[in-house]
């Protein structure tokens, strides 16, 4: 199988570098973050540790969207949401109609845009419980001994095919520890669910998964955006593959034994000045609860409070600008009240 990854970056190189290493598969890598491209030329590959050691340079196969000329089985997809359209329109040229894509992206909103250039039945989702992290360019951190993490994956079609087989077979034996699911959206949403828990909570307080966990109402917390996150895929007519105290018990193992001293991806993001990704995990369960009648005002609050988040951290750490408000906006803050009032 020959594989290419599309985004190397901290899970992209992760899957990359692990299939690359455990299996007989040919891997090469698209990025376009001139950084990351750069530093890996210049030094000959990406540098490799585990849980902060054993730091190794590993060699690999890199190129941009535009000096790639390869023809990849399947292409596995591992960018930021608000990344990935303009990724995808650089790498359309590359695209076959044998090629198959699969991704484990954060969040809902991919799966449409890879659908714009694969067939629905050459798409294959996954969810990735793994820790892992991008020091910087060129340099990345396996978060977890070897074999560490779980994921799920699963046809589009919910239909398993001998290419998801295959697929399968190369990612356990990569240590990847897959499963394979019948029910696409089931699965998908309860990744969602759970990264609406603890890199949201994460993110908001700049805490660890095990310093959330260690507090006496963690579970509290993370009930209540089940509860409302659940009740949505109720009304839409998503059944998620494990039940609320399933959802619970894995929000609670990977934040108190699996990754305890991981600070998520979504934190990841915000403290290096990036966007993060809370519209397509907590703004997307309020975005399915609202077309389906019922308001996730939790959802809704801490899509803001992450948005917030973003904005504080940025006062903080690039000096207090806060803009004061002028006569002159806050009388048009004034009016535009009355006007909503009215």
């Amino acid at each position: 199988m020959k594989y290419t990854v599309i985004g190397a970056g901290a899970m992209g190189l992760r899957y990359g570098i692990l299939l690359q290493e455990h299996t007989n598969a040919h891997v090469d890598f698209i990025d376009a973050w001139q950084p990351n491209i750069d530093k890996i030329r210049e030094q000959g590959g990406v540098y490799v540790s585990r849980d902060h050691e054993n730091r190794q340079l590993i060699p690999i196969n890199l190129y941009t969207p535009e000096d790639y000329d390869g023809d990849p089985d399947v292409w596995i997809i591992f960018m930021k949401q608000m990344q990935l359209e303009e990724m995808l329109k650089r790498c359309a040229h590359l695209f076959k109609d044998h090629q198959v894509a699969f991704s484990a992206m954060n969040g809902w909103g991919h799966f449409e845009k890879i659908a714009q250039y694969f067939s629905e039945d050459r798409i294959y989702g996954g969810t990735a419980l793994v820790a892992t992290v991008l020091n910087g360019p060129g340099d990345v951190d396996f978060i977890g001994k070897s074999g560490a993490g779980t994921m799920h994956m699963c046809a589009m079609t919910n239909k398993i095919t001998d290419i998801e087989k295959a697929i399968f077979k190369d990612f356990k034996q990569a240590n990847l520890n897959p499963e394979i699911s019948d029910d696409f959206k089931g699965m998908c949403m309860a990744k969602i669910v759970f990264n609406s828990v603890v890199n949201t909570l994460c993110t908001m307080y700049q805490i660890t998964m095990g310093q959330f966990i260690s507090y006496p109402g963690a579970h509290d917390m993370a009930m209540q955006l089940i509860n409302e996150a659940y009740d949505a895929c109720d009304r839409a007519g998503i059944k998620l593959i494990n039940t609320r105290a399933e959802e619970l018990e894995s929000v609670d193992y990977v934040s108190r034994i699996g990754n305890p001293l991981h600070y998520p991806s979504m934190y990841q993001d915000m403290s290096r000045g990036r966007k993060t990704e809370v519209d397509y995990i907590n703004g997307y369960i309020a975005k399915l609860g609202r077309e389906n009648d019922y308001v996730c005002r939790t959802h809704e609050f801490l899509t803001h409070g992450v948005h917030l988040a973003e904005l504080a951290f940025q006062y903080h750490h690039n000096g207090d600008k806060t803009p004061m408000p002028t006569a002159q906006t806050a009388d048009g803050a004034a009016d535009k009240a009355e006007e909503l009032a009215a």
